[in-house]
């Protein structure tokens, strides 16, 4: 056995079934024991986007390297695609469907959905505070509000949902990007005064990395953004993290801080606000401040709650029936969608074209054949056509 200190599941661990739940197995066993496997076709469904009418799948990839090599077909939407829980006719939205012997990919339900519920959940949170932010800058403080072993995932879901920036190493470096910070309270305390920190962080950190100074440790906020502005010749803004207990009306000190450098003549200094914010608080401030420090908001988003169901199957006799239990809607669905404004309709397996009755224009079918008798058939998308996929339909979201 490999010892495993942090009791996290390895990559080998999750490919061979090893996370997910014993009933799985036990059906597996019954199913074989009785010679009941059939030919099903699936689809994995959201029953819920908790805080939001319309949700960004996320984990597709995973999904599919899980996949990968069993003897089934997948179709799936692409990777950060906008999708909602329903059509106009109440049909729920297949994100994903599975063709094949059930007992070829089973046991893979649970950490199937894990993927996608996990990742779907931080993306779709991190592209409403994208939305709320209009412009400005968002940044991912997460890493030291989730588990150190899904830091990298959370980096992932708050870059391809829209944040600028990540302050997390090792997320920063899978998404091959530069890490984003300014300095923690932790410095200014050693120094024991400001303006000590603040130079010597401007002496020995390389001139690429922007100076902000964090501004609320000891003194008053609007003292401290004084102190450094006037301290640090090359200072490109501030960072406000003030306390809940401190924080009082904290549009207000916001406002006070930006007229006191204005009045001084640094107009041009940036002010960067953090410390627990929501996608509430970014609605609020956005027009005060130039950007945002965003952690738990993002790292312990709600999941999306995904399910998977048999929606048909083959009889004795090899012909195709529509199945499905209470609250479902039996029989295979394709998805089109509107690429002008993203909206979604669900139809019948064997429809090959739809109309958008609001834009008037052909929809655009976005479940994608991506396994073909195990064997993936197109190509990944890079990390960076993923995050401009999620934006480009996160304007068209925007101007609705």
């Amino acid at each position: 056995m490999v010892k495993n200190s942090f009791f996290l599941a390895s990559e080998s661990e999750i490919k061979s079934a090893k996370t997910t739940d014993v009933y799985f197995l036990r059906t597996e066993e019954v199913l074989k024991k009785e010679s009941r496997d059939k030919l099903v076709a699936v689809e994995v469904t959201a029953s819920s986007i908790r805080g939001s009418n319309w949700g960004v799948l996320a984990g597709i990839e995973d999904v599919l390297e899980l996949l990968s090599g069993l003897d089934i077909d997948v179709y799936t939407m692409p990777e950060g695609s906008f999708f909602q829980e329903k059509d106009d006719h109440g049909v729920k939205i297949p994100t994903i469907v599975i063709i094949g012997k059930y007992l070829n990919f089973a046991r893979f339900e649970t950490p199937l959905l894990g993927f996608i519920c996990s990742k779907s959940g931080m993306t779709t949170k991190t592209a409403r505070i994208r939305l709320a932010a209009k412009k400005k800058s968002v940044l991912s403080f997460g890493a030291r509000r989730a588990h150190p072993g899904i830091t990298p995932v959370v980096s992932y879901c708050a870059y391809i949902g829209g944040c600028n920036g990540i302050s997390c190493i090792l997320g920063a470096e899978k998404l091959g990007i530069q890490p984003t910070g300014t300095i923690p309270h932790s410095l200014i305390i050693l120094f024991g005064d400001q303006v000590t920190a603040w130079k010597a962080f401007d002496a020995h950190i390389p001139k690429q990395v922007p100076r902000i100074a964090l501004v609320d440790t000891y003194y008053d906020e609007k003292i401290e953004a004084i102190l450094a502005a006037e301290s640090i010749s090359d200072l490109s803004g501030v960072r406000l993290d003030t306390p809940s207990s401190r924080r009082g009306n904290f549009k207000s000190i916001i406002q006070e801080v930006r007229w006191e450098l204005d009045y001084r003549g640094f107009k041009d200094l940036k002010i960067y606000i953090s410390g627990g914010l929501g996608e509430e608080d970014v609605l609020e401030y956005v027009d005060l401040v130039d950007g945002f420090g965003i952690g738990s908001e993002i790292s312990a988003a709600p999941p999306v709650d995904f399910a998977l169901d048999i929606v048909e199957l083959t009889d004795e006799i090899g012909n195709w029936k529509p199945v499905a239990k209470r609250g479902k809607f039996s029989g295979r669905k394709n998805v089109f969608r509107c690429e002008k404004c993203l909206k979604i309709k669900v139809t019948d397996w064997e429809i090959e074209n739809e109309t958008c009755d609001k834009c008037k224009i052909n929809l655009k079918p976005i479940l994608i054949k991506q396994i073909e008798n195990g064997k993936r058939i197109q190509n990944k998308p890079t990390i960076e056509e993923t995050r401009k996929y999620v934006l480009k339909q996160l304007e068209i979201i925007r101007k609705k």
